[in-house]
């Protein structure tokens, strides 16, 4: 806790006075809710393209080819949170990406642990396995994260 007050402290004052009074204000919650789940459904497109295209025309194992699709989401993710959904393009743009690399970490490992737990368990489709969840990691914790801790 004590690092994520030095990491405060060391964006605020990273930024000038007048950086601070010209900065737009945040996104309203239910405003950047509903922009959060159209951006989120164009980077899951993204995210899913690369999965299934190294899954099944560069024949790399399904494992793998998930954690690269949720990186390609990722930088579509990013760049639509920061410009549109939750309008923090005044914040110094690498305290952002620094942030959001920790929280993408986080749903990128509980994604992929997802679609190898439900594809070795249940025996079902990698690509239904990442379906389930994709939806269960961005409910319970993609929007949260981003919100109040990424793009604060």
């Amino acid at each position: 806790m004590e690092n994520i007050q030095t990491l405060d402290e060391e964006i605020t004052e990273s930024l000038t006075a007048e950086e601070v009074r010209k900065a737009p204000a945040k996104t309203p919650l239910v405003l950047s809710w509903l922009r959060s789940h159209v951006a989120s459904v164009l980077a899951t497109a993204m995210d899913f393209l690369v999965t299934i295209f190294l899954t099944e025309v560069a024949a790399i194992w399904y494992v793998l080819s998930t954690a690269l699709g949720a990186t390609a989401g990722g930088v579509v993710s990013f760049t639509l949170c920061r410009l549109w959904v939750f309008n923090r393009r005044t914040a110094q743009w690498h305290h952002q990406a620094f942030r959001y690399v920790l929280a993408i970490g986080l749903s990128l490992t509980l994604n992929t642990l997802g679609v190898w737990f439900l594809t070795e368990t249940f025996h079902i489709s990698y690509v239904i396995s990442k379906i389930i969840a994709a939806v269960i990691v961005g409910v319970s914790v993609n929007f949260l994260v981003f919100r109040y801790f990424v793009f604060r």
